[in-house]
């Protein structure tokens, strides 16, 4: 080898040149904490070959020769030159074992990158994806499964698995799914709702509307079930609590959805064969108790809910009727004394009286001939009295008939020019009017024959209007029924 500072050929293994004192470096040169710790060995080992050298000295107590002086010399040279040379060789193995040490740590750290990589939730649903691409839904579901233990907050994994039972047509499995994601508690409101709705189109499909019903019925979002309503039958709604009452109830039943309710009134279940609930339900004096079933479009039948009331209303007197029945021969008029809190309705065709009849607002004139009158109180409660009962049969003796009463009324409106004919025709209308006989008043002394004015449009209908006219029963005399200064009836002549 020779030296790199003076080209000196070197003997074999020496470190330093013999002519320029070269330190020959065949290494790389080390970190400088190395290269310290080189150093200061060195010098710890020259300062104990010293030590030993003077011990050595002390010990023979002899002056060293010039000769022995230089074997020393070459001994310490080449201590120094060995030391070197085991540091140097020490050195190598350390820089070799720090170099597998950085390799072996870089492949740790790669590996737990991996590992940790491989592990995420990311990845499992990533490769739950890639295996359902491929049509292996099982391996993705077990993808899901290892994922979802490791994070059970996200819904979309529960989704997810939904989805792939639901193309293995597993719908079973995919209801499950689903079903946790309700009944875990932990989701937001948009993925309850989700699943729900997906719950639903399964069912749906299947045709389970039992199944749907029960689902919507433990939900306890209110929102939700409003989405979803068509599907329940809950219980029919009463508009009353039962109880008692003091006055008639107008009782009304109400579904949360399109369907039929079914009722009954004696306590007995109802079915599809029992009455069909269409209008209010008047529940009068007495007790009730009203039993009521619901079945929606899709079938499903509600519980059944029954509700009893009792009605304790104070019943209305019968009407008075001041004039008794009988036979007359003078022009009577009819009066019933008004009782508070109700209104008196009548009839003169044998039916019986109820809210829908006339209404009695004022004495009644006797009609010719026998008239059967029955009438009846009201409350305003609804509550009806019993009905009291008249017949009256009025006889005028040597008077006109009613036809020539409104012939000879027509006559005179035709002489008068009100009428253009006997025909009911009129000036600028395209119309008639005709006259019909009402009934027998008496103003004054005289006896009159009431007769209303109709007017017939063209279409065959006829409408009656303001005007009532007279005829005095004996002389045929015609005029306009009028008041007087008090108020009282009056024969207006025409």
């Amino acid at each position: 080898m020779k030296c790199p500072n003076c080209g000196n050929e070197m003997e074999e293994g020496h470190l330093i040149c013999e002519v320029c004192g070269n330190e020959i470096r065949i290494v790389p040169d080390f970190e400088p904490e190395i290269e310290n710790s080189i150093t200061e060995a060195l010098s710890t080992l020259a300062a104990l070959q010293d030590e030993e050298q003077a011990d050595k000295k002390a010990e023979t107590v002899q002056e060293p020769d010039e000769k022995q002086e230089e074997a020393e010399a070459v001994d310490k040279e080449k201590a120094y030159r060995e030391e070197k040379k085991r540091i140097y060789e020490r050195s190598r193995k350390l820089g070799v074992l720090i170099a597998v040490g950085i390799m072996l740590f870089i492949a740790l750290i790669f590996w737990m990158f991996y590992s940790y990589h491989v592990q995420t939730v990311s990845y499992q649903v990533d490769k739950a994806k890639e295996y359902a691409a491929r049509g292996d839904y099982e391996e993705a579901i077990s993808y899901l499964d290892n994922a979802y233990k490791k994070d059970d907050t996200q819904a979309r994994i529960l989704f997810l698995k939904a989805d792939y039972f639901y193309l293995m047509t597993d719908n079973e499995s995919a209801l499950q799914a689903l079903k946790q994601v309700i009944d875990k508690g932990i989701y937001p409101y948009e993925d309850v709702e989700e699943a729900y709705d997906k719950m639903i189109t399964i069912y749906t499909r299947e045709e389970r509307y039992e199944d749907i019903n029960e689902l919507l019925l433990s939900c306890k979002e209110d929102s939700i079930v409003n989405m979803f309503q068509s599907y329940m039958a809950k219980e029919p709604e009463f508009s009353y609590v039962e109880g008692d009452y003091a006055e008639v109830i107008p009782l009304k039943l109400s579904s949360n959805t399109s369907g039929t309710i079914y009722y009954t009134t004696d306590g007995t279940m109802p079915n599809e064969s029992s009455q069909v609930y269409t209008a209010p339900l008047f529940l009068e004096n007495g007790d009730h108790t009203i039993s009521a079933l619901f079945i929606n479009d899709y079938g499903i039948r509600s519980e059944v809910v029954s509700k009893s009331y009792h009605i304790n209303l104070e019943v209305p007197n019968a009407p008075e009727v001041e004039l008794y029945s009988g036979i007359y021969t003078q022009p009577m008029m009819i009066s019933v004394n008004e009782q508070a809190g109700c209104s008196t309705y009548y009839t003169t065709d044998d039916s019986q009286p109820t809210k829908d009849s006339v209404p009695y607002s004022g004495p009644i004139p006797m009609p010719l001939g026998t008239t059967n009158f029955k009438f009846v109180n009201v409350s305003e409660d609804g509550i009806y009295s019993d009905v009291t009962m008249r017949t009256y049969t009025l006889r005028l003796h040597n008077t006109l008939t009613t036809d020539e009463a409104v012939e000879r009324l027509v006559n005179r409106l035709v002489e008068i020019h009100y009428l253009l004919n006997a025909d009911g025709k009129v000036e600028l209308q395209s119309g008639t009017f005709s006259y019909q006989f009402s009934s027998v008043l008496q103003i004054g002394e005289d006896v009159y024959f009431t007769i209303n004015e109709y007017y017939d449009d063209g279409t065959g209908l006829m409408s009656r209007t303001d005007k009532v006219f007279l005829v005095q029963a004996y002389t045929g005399a015609a005029a306009r029924l009028g008041y007087d200064e008090n108020g009282e009836f009056a024969a207006v002549p025409i």
